[in-house]
């Protein structure tokens, strides 16, 4: 009965310490998980059919770099959604006609280069997959062996101590006998003497090295594993990446548009840099050729944008413009336009200067709420918007101090006050 139930046991407790521990996710399943991730995303009929055209081109700019670095997850997520933009979805945007056939010229030959270079990654991912397959199993397995062998002498333990608790009751009652027997006259001393030889001392249990190593992983109950060969999603339901904005960039944007400030008229500007080590570093804004009014802007000839950002390698990261006698904030058209720039690259974010305040604000949507509510609002020009809940967040700084004050925060934004900018003014072009 007792070998039964210590079977029992084992078999319970190895169950346990199954349930415990993470499942091992197989290296096919996660490759699966990287193509369906690189497939899903949010293509809006509504947006410029040249956006998602430069999105895709920006997106092989990243997967390049992901791949240079060695995150070969990244990078492969970021070929798939490429193609998907190229082949699936351009397609079925109903300004796909007016594409250049120049234009149409250099998908065509971009797929030609992207598709053997996804393959490629592919093959070397699923290796990777395998190679952290095999190391996590082997340390699973290894737990769960310690786990085991921890809890078989944990029963020898046990047992033994049992047995002890039987001698020394066993002990208790002869060593009772003999005072009576002496006491009476009917036991010699011969007799005391050969009784205590029969009385076993208890063992003293001193746990062994090997028993230190398994309560201290028992303490963990899950091997050491790293997480960070998890499959995850490049941006949308997981960490945003760190967008890095010189701090120098407001007072230069704000020299350059002080004409159309001192004549109460925005000027705005596109915000584009690189990634780097998975952070998306600010490095030049760009001012287009333009109109404007009190509360509006308007670009035009963005081929121009387009053509530097192309000549330096540059992605596209957000935009900036003045509010020359308003406080900083997003007005209706505004979170509109930034809906746009978002979709495209969900870190992205919008600065608004207001120096008549001496303020800046720095926006960015709620991925959980304000994207999509503003996505799927199909009015045009100024309209209210709901407050709550809040479409997004927001920091504001006072430019005379060096503190940021905190409304609802965008963490992945930081601000570096040594980071260098370069200014693009393409309206002299």
């Amino acid at each position: 009965m007792e070998r039964e139930k210590d079977k029992s046991d084992v078999k319970s407790h190895k169950q346990s310490l199954r349930n415990d521990m993470p499942k091992l996710i197989s290296p096919e399943t996660r490759l699966q998980h990287c193509f369906d991730t690189g497939k899903k995303f949010s293509f809006e009929v509504n947006n410029s059919i040249m956006r998602y055209y430069r999105s895709g081109k920006e997106l092989i700019r990243q997967a390049d770099v992901y791949t240079k670095e060695g995150d070969l997850e990244k990078g492969y997520i970021l070929y798939i959604r490429c193609l998907t933009i190229f082949l699936e979805k351009l397609e079925t945007h109903p300004e796909y006609h007016t594409i250049p056939a120049n234009d149409k010229d250099h998908i065509k030959n971009t797929l030609k280069e992207i598709f053997p270079k996804t393959e490629a990654l592919k093959k070397k991912l699923l290796e990777q997959y395998k190679h952290e397959y095999a190391k996590q199993k082997q340390e699973y397995e290894e737990q769960e062996r310690i786990e085991l062998e921890r809890l078989r002498q944990e029963q020898q333990r046990l047992k033994e101590e049992e047995e002890e608790r039987a001698l020394q009751l066993n002990s208790s009652a002869h060593s009772g006998a003999l005072k009576l027997g002496v006491a009476a006259g009917a036991l010699t001393s011969a007799d005391e003497f050969r009784l205590k030889r029969h009385v076993i001392p208890p063992k003293t249990y001193v746990p062994s090295q090997y028993d230190e190593q398994a309560q201290s992983s028992k303490d963990r109950k899950v091997p050491s594993v790293d997480r960070s060969t998890k499959p995850t999603s490049l941006t949308s339901g997981d960490r945003l990446r760190d967008i890095v904005v010189p701090s120098k960039l407001m007072q230069n944007f704000l020299k350059l548009a002080f004409s159309n400030t001192s004549n109460n008229i925005e000027t705005c500007g596109i915000l584009a840099g690189r990634l780097e080590r998975n952070r998306l570093l600010v490095t030049h804004f760009l001012i287009p050729k333009q109109t404007g009014s009190p509360d509006s802007c308007v670009t035009h000839n963005e081929e121009d944008i387009f053509d530097f950002q192309d000549q330096h390698n540059l992605i596209t990261l957000g935009w900036i413009h003045t509010h020359p006698t308003q406080t900083a904030f997003l007005s209706s058209v505004d979170l509109h336009t930034h809906c746009a720039y978002q979709l495209m690259m969900a870190e992205a974010i919008a600065i608004v200067c207001a120096p008549k305040y001496d303020e800046t604000g720095f926006f960015h949507l709620t991925p959980d709420y304000g994207l999509n509510y503003i996505a799927n609002c199909r009015e045009t020009g100024f309209h209210p918007h709901p407050s709550e809940p809040p479409l997004f967040t927001v920091r504001h700084k006072c430019n005379h101090t060096s503190e940021l004050t905190y409304s609802l925060t965008a963490k992945h934004f930081i601000l570096d006050p040594l980071a260098p900018i370069e200014a693009v003014d393409l309206r002299r072009k």
